[in-house]
């Protein structure tokens, strides 16, 4: 299943903008025009107190120069190990572009505004579905999830749905931004954000 890939570009560092914010900004724009689906789904992996570690796909909502937002159920399993070691990376796989974003740092809630304004925005059903769901529980059968819909739409009838209590986003914040391009032969080009202990970004090469 080996493939090699092919030149669709270089990533050198004259090449690069100023900033990781507009570097990502250019590249996400790329992946929408490209045609991927969901460009903006990331794979979010957490680790537990004792160093187990998890991931799954999740959809970024926000971004900007304070970090990466999403929006979850905060007793989901994420939300679980993320109270307990608020470090995440990130992974945006655009990989018919041959590229990669890679994201680290630490992990903090959004306000409350946000996640009031986020949540007012999304569909009724997704809104309901919200309170629905005990995320990440073990359930005997599917009728639990069904019962709990039910019981969403009766307790909000046709008026608006708030966000429930133990529902809302994180913010990473970037420690670092890598930018990966791949190239033949295996020799990729990586391009890293680091930000040092006084808050200022540096850019470094990796070895592919």
């Amino acid at each position: 299943m080996r493939r090699d890939y092919t030149e669709r570009g270089e990533l050198l560092e004259e090449h690069l903008a100023a900033d990781w914010p507009t570097q990502f900004a250019a590249w996400f724009a790329d992946a929408a025009a490209y045609g991927l689906p969901e460009p903006n789904a990331m794979i979010v992996a957490t680790a537990s107190a004792e160093g187990r570690p998890s991931a799954r796909t999740v959809l970024l909502k926000e971004y900007d120069e304070r970090g990466f937002v999403f929006f979850t159920n905060y007793e989901s399993r994420k939300g679980s190990e993320l109270a307990a070691n608020s470090y995440a990376s990130l992974v945006f796989p655009w990989f018919p572009m041959q590229r990669q974003v890679l994201v680290s740092g630490a992990v903090e809630h959004v306000t409350r505004a946000e996640t009031d304004e986020y949540f007012a925005s999304r569909p009724r059903g997704s809104q309901l579905g919200a309170w629905a769901s005990p995320q990440s529980r073990v359930l005997a059968d599917r009728t639990a999830v069904e019962a709990g819909l039910t019981a969403a739409q009766e307790r909000f009838g046709d008026g608006p749905v708030p966000a429930p209590p133990h529902w809302g986003g994180f913010r990473v914040r970037p420690e670092t931004v890598e930018f990966w391009q791949g190239r033949t032969s295996r020799l990729h080009d990586r391009l890293r954000f680091r930000r040092t202990p006084d808050g200022v970004f540096v850019v470094e090469r990796l070895a592919p």
